[in-house]
């Protein structure tokens, strides 16, 4: 299988504070890597910079063979091989739900109006939520929304799909619907990173889990081995901090 994802010797800072300490790792087409760690580890600010919406202090990424880190990197292009799902939904709150799905393809990929909308019911189909195209976001559960999020990010046709905390601002009783969609996309083969402080759901979805801490990634194992053997001290200290409560 080709790498989707490369990362090689990250580092990143802000200020003096150092967020990513030589980070690298790979993730392979149809993977489902998920990144744990305790907060300020530097989860988040490593899918950020794979997204450009940060950039590196040191160190090299890659999505296939386009160099997301060079100085004439097309981070309109990067964005579209990567389709990120942001925590807190971000979706236009002045747009329904079809026009949310369509905005980029349309504008973006100049796309058909027509073509557009065809692939966002079919999208829509996908996560469940065919009734809800004419919907404005703040008419949909958090659930909901973070569906529509996702749909939107697949409008996209990327190559990668990064996920920030995809279920944390969703209601319980809701976030198994979110857990079903992507699923669905890791059983399809869609390639994913995922950040999540939830163990339950690493250990459901994951293929391999990374742990950071301390802006490092510590170790990377299959869920099973790394939920009942880590190999780290570190990670043994996490995991029985997290899962005593």
């Amino acid at each position: 299988m080709s790498t989707r994802v490369k990362v090689l010797n990250v580092s990143k800072n802000f200020g003096h504070v150092v967020a990513l300490n030589n980070v690298s790792c790979e993730v392979k087409q149809g993977d489902d890597f998920f990144i744990i760690g305790s907060s300020g580890s530097g989860k988040r600010t490593l899918l950020r910079c794979i997204n450009r919406l940060e950039n590196v202090t040191s160190g090299d990424i890659w999505i296939e063979n386009d160099l997301v880190t060079g100085p004439k990197a097309n981070i309109r292009k990067i964005r579209e091989e990567t389709g990120m799902v942001f925590q807190s939904f971000n979706l236009f709150p002045h747009l329904t739900v079809l026009d949310n799905i369509t905005l980029s393809p349309r504008i973006v990929k100049k796309i058909s109006n027509d073509e557009a909308e065809d692939k966002a019911r079919t999208l829509l189909k996908r996560v469940g939520l065919t009734e809800k195209e004419r919907a404005f976001p703040e008419q949909l559960s958090g659930g909901q929304q973070q569906r529509v999020a996702i749909a939107r990010a697949l409008a996209m046709n990327p190559m990668v799909m990064l996920f920030d905390e995809p279920r944390s601002a969703v209601v319980p009783e809701m976030s198994n619907e979110v857990l079903d969609v992507m699923m669905d996309l890791g059983v399809e083969g869609m390639t994913m990173m995922v950040v999540s402080h939830e163990m339950g759901f690493a250990r459901e979805v994951a293929h391999r889990v990374g742990f950071m801490d301390e802006g490092e990634i510590i170790e990377v194992a299959p869920p099973n081995d790394f939920f009942t053997n880590p190999r780290t001290d570190r990670a043994r200290l996490f995991l029985s901090k997290i899962l005593s409560h």
